[in-house]
């Protein structure tokens, strides 16, 4: 099966079934070390991840790991270029999960994202990074104790598809020329647009499917929550990119209102209950006003569309979720990219999950993460149906790179969401104590070292990953 690897002799493979994994208690898992500063973090996490392990079943379980390549190590291994060698698939298709430090974005060759690359070739769809505070840490936010929000971020599509043709390429000029001369005259509400003939061209593809799959998780999701946290918010630019973004939202609403039914309100069905639980003998168009303040400026056929929408709501679920029983619901609602980014900072008690195309969510969960102490304590999963795999939301520092000094916190945080992933819930629940025991007690690596007030003697990576086992309890 392997070019330059060999299987672990001990240990079973994880499987799914439905979508969600089947984990033996003696799982094979393939980790990648990473570059540059993956050289400190690995070692660390996985010292960390193994006593807990440990520490939690007294040896009935046990992680048996494999060594696999990518990045600028699996170049030292397999040749120039071989950013991602067919080894490593095999391996992470063969047992499902894998873990994975920070990866070099190859320059002048090669695969134009390792990430990326993995997330398409893999089809894990739904990147998932939580970003909640741990006391102590140093955050420039006032209040950064009120954010605690999960991102779920489609991973396959929108401009992260990477279909893009540069300013004079040939098949662009081709294409701007089809657009201007053909498609967009024969779109009348495009006008008299025109697209720059020396412009490069990118394609923004977003499907029902993609919408539909990630909103799903994002929902199951919601349903373990505490109830005070069970709510998903679909974030779009819909309000200028229509088809795309608003669609986004749309098919999102459309598959909590179907398959969830009888789990989940949307905010403006809420509003349509809760009015008549004010006003039992509210008038549908009364109803439709206070829905819509805009509504006596509207035109006939606009009113009359929204006081559909209110008996619509009313005979549809009145009695499964009217009389307050929509409060146990989950709520879905949607926001404006831009006004989303300006709320998690000054309203973020107000959100739970986020559920968000790609590069919406990109920007979203690493300005989240700043807000409770940065991409050094932001862990993150890319999940499929059939496989998943766990890293770094941070790049590889080389500067820093076998100085023992980073901070191994991002991967750490991985590794207890794939613990979570697993169903090993005791194990991670120990890493989660640990971790915010060491950092509350002031030992920290440097980048938060250098933050507090008075200032503190860092600890080395390595030492850090000791304090957390030190603080299992």
């Amino acid at each position: 099966m392997y070019d330059k690897l060999s299987s672990p002799t001990t240990g079973s493979k994880i499987t799914f079934k439905n979508g969600e994994p089947i984990v033996p208690d003696n799982p094979i898992i393939p980790f990648i070390r990473g570059d540059g500063t993956g050289i400190d973090i690995w070692p660390a996490t996985q010292k960390v991840l193994d006593a807990a392990v440990e520490k939690a079943y007294k040896g009935k379980r046990k992680i048996n790991w494999f060594k696999v390549y990518a990045g600028d190590e699996a170049c030292d291994l397999y040749g120039t270029y071989q950013y991602l060698p067919q080894d490593t698939l095999t391996a992470i298709k063969e047992y499902g999960v894998a873990i994975k430090g920070p990866l070099t974005t190859p320059v002048g060759g090669g695969i134009r994202s390792l990430n990326v690359a993995l997330r398409q070739i893999f089809d894990l769809y739904a990147c998932v990074r939580p970003c909640r505070y741990y006391a102590g840490t140093p955050s420039p936010h006032k209040s950064p104790e009120k954010l605690d929000v999960i991102v779920y971020r489609e991973n396959t599509e929108d401009i992260y598809l990477g279909i893009e043709w540069k300013q004079g390429d040939k098949i662009a000029d081709r294409l701007i020329n089809i657009l201007n001369q053909e498609l967009i005259p024969a779109t009348p509400e495009h006008g008299k647009k025109q697209i720059p003939l020396d412009a490069g061209i990118g394609i923004k593809p977003i499907s029902k499917t993609g919408s539909q799959r990630l909103v799903r998780r994002a929902m199951k999701h919601a349903l373990l929550l505490p109830k005070n946290k069970q709510m998903v918010t679909l974030v779009h630019k819909g309000n200028i990119m229509k088809y795309t973004e608003g669609a986004f939202r749309d098919w999102g609403y459309e598959l909590a209102t179907t398959e969830f039914r009888q789990e989940c309100v949307t905010e403006r069905e809420s509003w349509i209950l809760s009015n008549k639980e004010n006003k039992p003998d509210i008038t549908l168009e009364e109803n439709a006003r206070k829905i819509d303040p805009g509504f006596d400026a509207l035109t006939d056929e606009k009113k009359a569309e929204i006081v559909k929408e209110v008996e619509t709501v009313l005979n549809s679920i009145w009695s499964s979720h009217g009389n307050g029983k929509w409060k146990d619901k989950i709520m879905v609602n949607d926001r404006i990219a831009d006004s989303i980014f300006q709320q998690i900072q000054t309203r973020p008690d107000e959100y739970s999950i986020l559920a968000t195309m790609n590069l919406n969510g990109d920007y979203l969960s690493d300005a989240a993460a700043a807000i409770v102490g940065g991409l050094g304590m932001g862990p993150g999963a890319n999940i499929g149906d059939s496989a998943a795999i766990f890293e770094a939301t941070h790049g590889t520092a080389p500067k820093h790179a076998g100085l023992d000094r980073i901070n191994p916190g991002s991967v750490i945080l991985s590794g207890v969401m794939m613990l979570e992933y697993m169903g090993w819930q005791e194990a991670a629940d120990l890493i989660k104590k640990g971790l915010a025991d060491a950092i509350a007690n002031r030992q920290v690596t440097y980048d938060l070292a250098r933050l507090m007030e008075p200032p503190v003697e860092p600890l080395k990576c390595s030492e850090f990953a000791e304090a957390i086992i030190q603080r299992f309890g």
